[in-house]
């Protein structure tokens, strides 16, 4: 894959997610990054998710109301049979339990996916469904953090 062609893909999930915030997705610099990495290198994200009492749709938005814990559910209901299919595996599903060296953090999950390479990742971004599914993600947090690791 060329890197014009690797641009044009970022561009699409910027336009598909938005420009970013802490809350929402990544920002167009934190694509940039992913976007970056080695084509053929395995990929793990580390995520962490803090839910809300009650999901937070945008306005406008057709979802029935429910709490942040049900609009992730319907978001995994998407995200996980996504994962499988574009070769990843979730590696860790598990409650936050404490912070043992650093600063003490406050989440309420904790997800490691791990995928074969780039094309992987973006795949999973790139699908319909899991696009429409990210949106219970973002009604479901009230924060949320992803690290990339090389492995």
């Amino acid at each position: 894959m060329t890197n014009n062609n690797q641009d044009v893909r970022i561009i699409r999930l910027i336009e598909a997610y938005g420009s970013g915030d802490s809350a929402s997705g990544p920002t167009p610099a934190q694509w940039a990054s992913l976007a970056a990495r080695a084509a053929d290198a395995p990929v793990t994200l580390i995520n962490f998710f803090k839910m809300r009492d009650a999901a937070l749709y945008v306005s406008g938005s057709d979802a029935t109301p429910c709490s942040g814990q049900e609009a992730f559910s319907r978001y995994a209901a998407v995200s996980a049979p996504g994962l499988d299919k574009v070769g990843g595996k979730f590696t860790l599903l598990a409650p936050f339990a404490a912070s043992l060296i650093g600063a003490d953090e406050d989440w309420d999950f904790v997800a490691i996916g791990s995928y074969p390479d780039l094309a992987s990742v973006l795949a999973l971004f790139e699908m319909p469904d899991y696009q429409t599914a990210f949106t219970h993600r973002v009604a479901a947090c009230a924060r949320q953090k992803t690290l990339i690791c090389n492995a």
